[in-house]
């Protein structure tokens, strides 16, 4: 049957018709590769520009991500990304050392950030148990997020629900945007499963 151009009596009712397909929010984390680190520094730079969720004011380089790569390699810590079935990179988490000296070898400072359209999908927490868990298994002890106070709830919100705890805060210590900015720390005590020498044992010599 053939219908005439403006024969609309053939055309369902709308509550008649069938519901577009709903899309389903995918993903998988995995270990970083190399052929990531462009993706993830256009999602961290993204915020360099438009945030002051980091106090970076630089866009990051290509060579910074992949020396940042290669010292997270060598130290066994974990840096994750999260790919929707197509490729793409939602997202990102690493741990990277706390301080520089010796005695905090078991103590590593977390850093998640989301792409556009990533945000509150739950991508965040899964992300961040990901990493926590990753931690855990190569006996981290304590995990710690250091939070910029503007528009900072969303974050506090995220590690509160994984048991982080406020630590302390520290105001006026940046300044970004034409405005004085300070910090919230949180953190968190792991249960390690796995054990090591420490974040730093490789360049003593041992």
């Amino acid at each position: 049957m053939q219908f005439e151009p403006g024969d609309r009596r053939r055309v369902l009712p709308r509550h008649l018709r069938p519901a577009a397909p709903v899309e389903v929010f995918s993903y998988t984390i995995r270990p970083v590769r190399a052929t990531d680190l462009p993706h993830v520094r256009e999602i961290y730079n993204h915020f360099v520009s438009n945030s002051a969720v980091t106090l970076d004011e630089r866009r990051s380089s290509i060579p910074y991500w992949r020396e940042k790569f290669a010292l997270l390699t060598r130290l066994n810590l974990p840096f994750l990304v999260a790919v929707s079935p197509a490729g793409v990179v939602l997202g990102y988490a690493l741990a990277q050392p706390w301080a520089g000296k010796n005695a905090y070898r078991y103590t590593v400072e977390d850093s998640i950030y989301l792409g556009p359209g990533a945000g509150g999908k739950g991508l965040g927490a899964a992300l961040l148990q990901a990493l926590i868990d990753a931690c855990e298994q190569i006996g981290i002890r304590e995990m710690v997020a250091v939070i910029s106070d503007s528009g900072a709830e969303a974050s506090i919100r995220l590690h509160a629900k994984l048991g982080f705890e406020e630590a302390g805060r520290m105001g006026r210590v940046g300044y970004k945007f034409g405005r004085e900015l300070g910090t919230v720390y949180m953190r968190r005590a792991l249960r390690p499963s796995g054990r090591r020498r420490g974040l730093f044992s490789s360049s003593r010599g041992r």
